[in-house]
């Protein structure tokens, strides 16, 4: 019986994506990631934060865990709406929260069946992003999550594959995407500031101070995977 509630628990990870992504397109809801579709929903977004913020927050967090999970596009709109919907410091403690869920429900899917399958799908980029786990994976992790060399859901399947326990992915994760979060939400808070005093937004949020500060901030993290690079190639010619 325990081994078989062990494997049962093992699949339910991979089942429970599984669900999400068929309810996803079955009821087309990847189609509503787009700043269009959120322009044309933003009011009725506004009203049912203030009618029930509790039950906005928890919708708000299964969702983006959600696209998490399943490497939706769209990461990016939906930290930026968690700014406009619920402040900077608000927005951005969900955003960590819901990111982070997201990422240990790959981490959990690729210690299934399912792991194989997701290894073929990295491809040879997965052997340079293990190679790192090996001394280190906490300092590891958390560079990588403050640096984005790799893609997201890359770094969320790796170190399943090696081993990581959960407890140093989930730490070092919660942690590294913290700086990111922020700036990403900043522009959230950004635009709702704007828009409650009676704006729309438009190219003159570009010389709005509340928008072009968080951006010129992703301007620099933009620019952080290009420095990393550069100096790992001049360390590795003076080695």
């Amino acid at each position: 019986m325990m081994v078989k509630a062990r494997n049962l628990g093992r699949w339910l990870p991979l089942a429970a994506i599984a669900t999400a992504l068929a309810g996803t397109f079955a009821l087309d809801l990847h189609s509503y990631l787009t700043m269009e579709a959120l322009a044309r929903h933003q009011a009725w977004l506004m009203r049912q934060v203030e009618a029930n913020a509790l039950l906005a927050a928890a919708t708000y967090v299964t969702a983006y865990a959600a696209a998490t999970a399943l490497s939706l596009p769209g990461a990016s709109l939906l930290t930026i709406l968690g700014g406009f919907l619920f402040g900077l410091w608000l927005g951005t403690a969900l955003v960590v929260v819901s990111a982070t869920l997201g990422a240990i429900g790959i981490f959990l899917a690729a210690r299934t069946a399912l792991g194989e399958q997701l290894r073929a799908r990295a491809g040879p980029r997965l052997t340079r992003v293990v190679a790192g786990f090996r001394n280190d994976a906490f300092s590891y992790l958390l560079a990588l999550r403050l640096i984005p060399v790799f893609p997201f859901w890359l770094v969320n399947l790796a170190p399943a594959l090696v081993g990581v326990r959960l407890g140093t992915y989930t730490a070092a994760t919660a942690i590294g995407i913290i700086p990111g979060s922020f700036v990403y939400v900043s522009i959230g808070n950004g635009l709702d500031a704007i828009v409650a005093a009676g704006g729309a937004p438009g190219l003159d949020l570009l010389t709005d101070p509340t928008v072009i500060a968080p951006m010129a901030g992703l301007a620099l993290l933009s620019l952080l995977p290009l420095a990393y690079r550069r100096f790992s190639g001049k360390r590795t010619q003076g080695a």
